[in-house]
């Protein structure tokens, strides 16, 4: 019998300053070592999606943010029927200074670098 597979619900903040983009490497610690991310977590039953990327953002990064709009959520299936639901939301950060908690580095990239670096044609 095929049990139906839980979808995990996360969150992801594009944070935009200067007309780029904050892209963040996961640590070797962290699962799905030194792969780039748009920072943010899972969403515990208690919390709204915002108020989830806020905490998220405040403890990985050490920065306050504000949400500008959310986008449209996608849904990936991982290795071992592992399915997230991405939300991701538009954000600037509204006060503090960037410091990594969880992060190895982060870069901060055009729309046009971003493009050219991870090889989309859209976004």
């Amino acid at each position: 019998m095929n049990l139906p597979n839980k979808i995990t619900p996360v969150t992801c903040a594009i944070i935009e300053q200067d007309e780029k983009i904050l892209c963040a490497q996961r640590s070797e610690k962290m699962k799905h070592p030194l792969k780039w991310e748009f920072p943010g977590g899972k969403i515990e039953k208690t919390e709204s999606p915002g108020s989830c990327l806020q905490r998220e953002i405040k403890e990985e990064l050490g920065v306050e943010i504000e949400i500008l709009e959310q986008l449209p959520t996608s849904k990936h299936t991982y290795p071992g029927n592992i399915i997230i639901s991405l939300l991701p939301f538009r954000c600037k950060i509204t006060s503090g200074k960037i410091t990594l908690a969880e992060h190895k580095q982060i870069k901060w990239l055009s729309l046009e670098e971003l493009r050219i670096w991870i090889g989309w044609r859209r976004i």
